[in-house]
């Protein structure tokens, strides 16, 4: 199993644009992003400096993502 990076929200969020995911809107301090036009996927990252380890494991869960395929687009 690979380990887990720390990383901060913009940090997620740069990665997860490299997918197609772009910011749909921000509430708080929540960015919610989207995939697609129809059928689309919806991700909700929190903005903060760094991402409790569970909630970045459920955001690359939800983008369809292992962890070293993550890694790889930080």
């Amino acid at each position: 199993m690979t380990r887990l990076p720390v990383v901060s929200g913009q940090a997620a969020v740069k990665a997860f644009a490299k997918l197609g995911y772009t910011l749909d809107r921000q509430s708080g301090s929540h960015m919610i992003l989207r995939q697609g036009r129809a059928p689309h996927r919806r991700l909700t990252v929190p903005n903060h400096k760094t991402l409790a380890k569970g909630t970045l494991r459920a955001l690359i869960r939800q983008a369809g993502l292992t962890v070293s395929e993550f890694t790889d687009l930080l």
